[in-house]
C-alpha cells in the first residue's frame, strides 16, 4: 500500500471514529445539558420579572440553582461531562465535516471549530464549579462582559476592536433569530422520524426559542457597541443585565416575561435536538 492509499485509509478510519456511537452519544448528551441550562435561565428570568430582583439569570445563576438541589453536585458533574461530549462532537465536525451534503464546506468547519472552543470553555467552567472552585461557572456574565470590554478598550485601536466585535454579536443575534423564524433547523433534524405532534412541538419551541435567544444576543451586542462608542466598559452587559434591561422598556416586565418563556422554550428545543438531531 503506497503512502497516498495509507493516507486515505487513515482518513476513513478517523472519519469512522468521528461518526462513532460514542461521539454521537456525547453530542446528544450535550444538547440535553444545554437544554437544562437554558430552561433554568428562562425560569430565573421569569422570577426577575415577577419578583423584581431574584437570582442571576445566566449560566452562573443556573449552576447555583442546580447546586442547591438534592444530588445537585452529581448533576453538575453530569452536565459538565455532557458538555465535553458536545465540544468533542463539534471538534469532529471541524476536523471531518458535519452531517449533510454541505457539511464539508470550509466555513462550516470553521464555525464548528469555534463552537468546539466555546463548549470546551463552558464545560471547563461547569466542571470547575462542580469541583468547588468559587470562580467556577464562569462567574457573573455581567462582570465578565465588563472585564473583557475594559481589557479590549485598553488595547491600541481598542474602540474599533470592541465596536467590530460587538457589531458581530448583534448581527449574529439577528441571524440566529431570523434562521429560527425561517425554520432553518429542519435540515439538521430527522423530521421524518417525528410524529405530527412532535413536529409541532419542535416548530413552536424552535421558532419561539430561537427568536428569543437571537433577541438576547442582538441586545447584548447593541450594549457592547454603546460601550465602544462611549469608551465605557460599564455599558457592556452580560446575559443577566441584558435580560433585566427588557423590563425597563415601555412594555415593562411583560417583555422580559416573553423573553424568559422563549429561553425556556429554547431549552425544550435543545431536548428535542438531543433526540432527533442528525449527528
Amino acid at each position: 500500500m503506497n503512502s497516498s492509499s495509507m493516507a486515505r485509509e487513515g482518513h476513513r478510519q478517523a472519519r469512522r471514529a468521528a461518526d462513532s456511537k460514542v461521539v454521537s452519544a456525547g453530542a446528544r448528551a450535550g444538547f440535553a445539558a444545554r437544554g437544562v441550562i437554558y430552561l433554568l435561565v428562562g425560569l430565573l428570568a421569569g422570577q426577575i420579572a415577577f419578583q423584581g430582583d431574584g437570582k442571576q439569570a445566566d449560566r452562573s445563576g443556573a449552576l447555583q440553582e442546580i447546586s442547591g438541589q438534592p444530588f445537585g453536585g452529581i448533576l453538575l458533574w453530569v452536565i459538565g461531562i455532557a458538555l465535553v461530549g458536545m465540544a468533542l462532537w463539534r471538534l469532529s465536525e471541524a476536523a471531518f465535516g458535519a452531517a449533510g451534503p454541505d457539511g464539508d464546506k470550509a466555513m462550516k468547519r470553521v464555525v464548528s471549530g469555534a463552537r468546539a472552543v466555546f463548549y470546551a470553555f463552558v464545560a471547563y467552567s461547569v466542571l470547575s464549579f462542580a469541583a468547588g472552585e468559587k470562580s467556577g461557572g464562569g462567574g457573573s456574565s455581567d462582570k465578565q462582559s465588563q472585564d473583557i470590554t475594559a481589557q479590549a478598550l485598553g488595547l491600541p485601536g481598542g474602540q474599533w476592536i470592541v465596536g467590530v466585535a460587538a457589531l458581530g454579536v448583534a448581527v449574529a443575534g439577528v441571524v440566529v433569530g431570523a434562521r429560527a423564524v425561517m425554520r432553518k433547523y429542519h435540515k439538521h433534524l430527522r423530521m421524518g422520524a417525528m410524529s405530527r405532534r412532535a413536529r409541532q412541538f419542535v416548530d413552536v419551541t424552535g421558532v419561539f426559542g430561537g427568536a428569543a435567544r437571537g433577541l438576547v444576543f442582538a441586545a447584548a451586542g447593541v450594549f457592547a457597541v454603546t460601550a465602544a462608542v462611549d469608551y465605557d466598559p460599564d455599558e457592556a452587559k452580560g446575559m443577566d443585565d441584558t435580560l433585566r434591561s427588557f423590563a425597563d422598556t415601555p412594555a415593562g416586565p411583560w417583555l422580559l416575561v416573553l423573553v424568559a418563556v422563549g429561553l425556556a422554550a429554547f431549552g425544550l428545543f435543545s431536548f428535542a435536538n438531543a433526540k432527533w438531531r442528525k449527528v
